[in-house]
């Protein structure tokens, strides 16, 4: 089978892949975007000299960020302009797809550094390792972690430049926490799954103001939520099957391993918050976002993404906060957002491409207002502490402890099998073994194929 029937196998199974998971899904929230096939498109520059064109997915407020970005870019170097198209993430790698085989792909993209196997087993990306120092280019070698380098490969190529170091923490309310006589301090944040239930039932409270631990609290009548579990349980789920010392592939990559005894404690323990200790609505139909921006809720796991956000609120007084730690090891999701140049992009065309990742790879600081991680050390060092506290504290713990996604060139497939799952067991429609040995069935026979 050549690449390019590959490719178009793949975009069938994927499409599928999609239908099915949104006939099982119920209900979704701020942070999943649904698919949509009208992209928010920008025309960036005077439309003189080179004109290129540039998919993403940052359909949120760190889109605009890297808009205001392209526009300095585009200020000073008026030869090149840029129609930017944005994607719900979702739909963006379906329509990537499909353009790759109906030849026409933008001139650059960007994805997330899992999806880099995929783009990558399909033989339509450019090999960027003439961009690094140490392939004769202009961006240090040195100047990116380790990990994150690794990320950027597929079969020893590099193909990606990255922009960010994004990930997993939470936003905590501030005066939620001192009226109910909890530390703000994320010094002295849990340690413990145990300890984490007794902040949240402190934090959760009935319409009598009677907190979860009380023995008159009303389950059925809460009003101030300690947790929520319904933005992207699936990197939740990933950071607390690791913290249980599981994995969601075997050692070679060849197994399924989410259904592990790890995985089923690591989803018993998040369901049992919603069903058990009653700290958090079910995922269906509570939007967390605006939760939290209602004061309905007073600890939001979400993502370096949710700074801009959070100063909308201007009624809620919060700050950002390490990732719970549920199991015996801390863990927490993170990725970059990579641009990829497509094989295709030549020419003038690909000299305003690099020149244009370049300017924004070389003002990351810039991007830091974003709340995301500059992914170059040098910027990361360079960030305000005053200004950039939530970037410098999640940034940290990315660095000691985080935890990216399995490498495969099946991942979103994968992904989207246990999605569904995961959302059955958070409503109550499957318990946590049955939901994740359902979703490895189907992820194993995704990963045969790949």
């Amino acid at each position: 089978m050549s690449k390019f029937s590959y490719l178009l196998s793949s975009i069938m199974v994927v499409m599928l892949v999609a239908l099915v998971a949104m006939g099982s899904m119920v209900g979704t929230t701020a942070a999943q975007d649904e698919p949509t096939a009208t992209p928010i498109v920008a025309e960036i520059g005077s439309g003189g000299g080179t004109h290129i064109s540039f998919w993403n997915g940052l359909t949120g407020s760190d889109g605009v960020t890297l808009n205001e970005m392209l526009a300095q870019f585009a200020e000073g170097n008026p030869d090149v302009s840029v129609t930017v198209e944005m994607i719900a993430w979702a739909t963006l790698y379906q329509k990537l797809q499909t353009a790759f085989v109906a030849g026409e792909e933008p001139d650059v993209f960007m994805v997330h550094t899992g999806e880099i196997p995929m783009f990558g087993s399909f033989g339509v990306l450019r090999d960027l390792g003439d961009q690094y120092t140490s392939g004769g280019g202009w961006l240090p070698d040195d100047d990116i972690s380790g990990t994150t380098m690794e990320a950027l490969k597929y079969d020893g190529v590099i193909y990606g430049i990255p922009l960010d170091n994004h990930g997993r923490g939470l936003w905590i309310n501030i005066d939620m926490f001192e009226a109910a006589g909890v530390s703000t301090d994320p010094a002295d944040a849990p340690t413990t799954y145990e300890g984490w239930v007794e902040l949240f039932q402190k934090l959760t409270l009935d319409a009598n103001g009677n907190n979860a631990l009380s023995p008159d609290f009303d389950p059925e009548n809460v009003v101030q939520w300690g947790y929520t579990v319904g933005e992207w349980p699936n990197v939740n789920f990933f950071a607390g099957l690791v913290q249980e010392g599981g994995s969601y592939l075997s050692e070679d990559n060849k197994t399924v391993t989410v259904n592990s005894e790890a995985g089923i404690t690591a989803l018993q323990k998040t369901v049992d918050l919603i069903y058990k200790y009653h700290v958090s609505p079910p995922s269906a139909g509570f939007d967390t976002w605006q939760g939290f921006g209602a004061g309905q809720v007073a600890v939001l796991p979400t993502g370096t993404w949710f700074l801009n956000q959070s100063r909308l609120f201007t009624d809620i007084n919060s700050m950002a906060w390490p990732n719970w730690q549920f199991g015996d090891q801390p863990a927490t999701y993170f990725s970059s957002h990579v641009f990829l140049i497509p094989a295709s992009t030549s020419g003038e065309k690909l000299d305003a491409v690099i020149k244009m990742i370049q300017w924004v790879s070389e003002n990351q600081v810039i991007w830091a207002s974003s709340g995301q991680v500059p992914a170059r050390l040098s910027a990361q060092a360079a960030l305000d502490p005053e200004n950039y506290s939530s970037n410098i504290l999640l940034g940290k713990t990315f660095a000691e402890y985080g935890t990216t996604d399995p490498v495969s060139t099946v991942t979103q497939e994968m992904h989207t099998y246990l999605d569904a799952e995961l959302s059955n067991a958070l409503n109550g429609l499957k318990s946590p073994e049955e939901a994740l040995n359902d979703a490895a069935e189907l992820m194993q026979e995704a990963l045969d194929r790949g």
